[in-house]
């Protein structure tokens, strides 16, 4: 476990490429609404109020920026999507505002991808990931509200899950959390420690 998260704190928000933060290094959180995005950001970071949390859809509309550790590095929490009480010409709006950050915004180096491990891989979390490959960044997949099944089920949709990425050409690390009971987030660490910071983990 990496004590730096504990510290981050919000910088900005921005609502398209241009008006983000200069940056070296970034991780992007991405999830359908209501799949436990925010609170996991939250759980990772021991602050129960970094990340906004809702129980409305798609609460986040911006790109919210938060430091971490070294200068210019950060994690991104998205917008989320998937929602039916947005209209369809704002679902296209973000669907390009994404595309464009997914596949242009070059200190980009990972993203998680937040999915409920009762409903994963819903066809928005398809269209999402259809994104993310378009560029270059990595993928985590955390499976949240892993508390809501018990441990021989969770283990059987991580595999699950698993296949069905493997089997669709997307490569992924991936694993079940939760903010309940703050379980994974030694593992959500270390995966944020290779992509932000590599041997500079002297911090």
């Amino acid at each position: 476990m990496n004590e730096v998260y504990f510290s981050a704190a919000f910088v900005q928000s921005a609502d398209a490429l241009p008006r983000c933060p200069e940056s070296i290094r970034e991780v992007a959180f991405a999830g359908r609404s209501n799949a436990g995005k925010s609170s996991a950001i939250n759980t990772i970071t021991r602050q129960k109020k970094l990340a906004r949390t809702s129980k409305t859809p798609g609460r986040t509309q911006l790109l919210n920026y938060f430091s971490v550790g070294m200068d210019k590095h950060f994690l991104v929490d998205l917008p989320g999507y998937g929602f039916a009480e947005v209209s369809k010409s704002k679902k296209k709006e973000w669907q390009a505002a994404m595309q464009q950050y997914l596949t242009r915004r070059d200190p980009l180096v990972g993203v998680v991808l937040v999915m409920d491990i009762r409903r994963p891989l819903t066809d928005s979390d398809w269209q999402m990931l259809e994104l993310q490959q378009e560029g270059h960044a990595e993928l985590h997949v955390l499976l949240t509200k892993g508390d809501k099944l018990a441990r021989g089920a969770r283990i059987q949709t991580v595999h699950k899950v698993q296949k069905e990425l493997a089997d669709a050409g997307v490569a992924a690390t991936i694993q079940d959390f939760s903010s309940l009971k703050a379980e994974g987030v030694s593992d959500a660490h270390g995966v944020l420690d290779s992509w932000l910071f590599g041997s500079q983990l002297d911090l």
